[in-house]
């Protein structure tokens, strides 16, 4: 009874991804602009770019752009399709910053009356922060997500374990990065503030890491800020 009911449960999850997969072989990306999206409704409207509906708008137009150019049954390269997707991950990203440095002046100014939701907000676009580099990481990284499904040979922008002499040896021959490998790569250089297990290779990956490592220590330090002066 104990081993069937796991056994059962992965069974429904693979048949489940199968599913997805049939139906776009990139439903992982654009459920990570989803949770982006949701995230944006936690920030006060002081801490967004226009009315509080416009920058969730901006981030429903990246993933419907997503959805929209994504290759649903035969899998092909379309430069305008990743083009279109670096665009709109830049632009949710141009945004997302805005919002970083009004929650800096409103944390520095002391304008905010209410400490616990900027504190909030700020964790909100920390977590923003790591999905949209992820999203960053997934698109750059050995000519895109397309290429790598094809085998197309482009070198690596980050040098992950796996691809090491002795992380080799504990992955298939033919092992690529997936979306979770570039979740947990910004998720640790959003923490840790440098890179890890996971080195970058080329000037565009460093720039990439090094933006991300500096947005997110901005927001941790006023975050901490704040919630030091609610304490107080």
């Amino acid at each position: 009874m104990s081993t069937t009911t796991p056994r059962r449960r992965r069974t429904i999850a693979t048949a489940l991804v199968a599913k997805l997969d049939s139906w776009s072989p990139f439903w992982g990306p654009q459920l990570i602009v989803a949770c982006a999206i949701a995230l944006q409704f936690a920030l006060p409207e002081r801490l967004t770019v226009g009315p509080s509906w416009l920058l969730p708008g901006v981030e429903a137009l990246l993933l419907i752009g997503l959805v929209f150019f994504s290759p649903q049954q035969h899998l092909h390269h379309s430069p305008l399709r990743r083009r279109v997707a670096i665009g709109l991950i830049a632009l949710v990203s141009a945004v997302n910053a805005v919002s970083v440095i009004l929650l800096a002046h409103y944390t520095l100014r002391g304008h905010a009356k209410n400490g616990i939701a900027l504190t909030f907000s700020g964790i909100a676009l920390w977590g923003t922060n790591v999905l949209l580099f992820a999203l960053w990481y997934y698109e750059v990284d050995r000519g895109g997500p397309v290429a790598r499904l094809l085998g197309e040979k482009y070198y690596p922008d980050f040098m992950f374990m796996q691809m090491t002499d002795d992380g080799k040896q504990n992955v298939p021959p033919d092992w690529k990065p997936g979306l979770t490998d570039y979740l947990y790569l910004s998720f640790t250089n959003a923490t840790a503030f440098s890179p890890t297990d996971t080195m970058p290779l080329t000037a565009t990956a460093k720039w990439l890491m090094s933006l991300q490592a500096m947005v997110s220590l901005v927001v941790v330090i006023l975050v901490v800020a704040r919630a030091v002066g609610i304490i107080q």
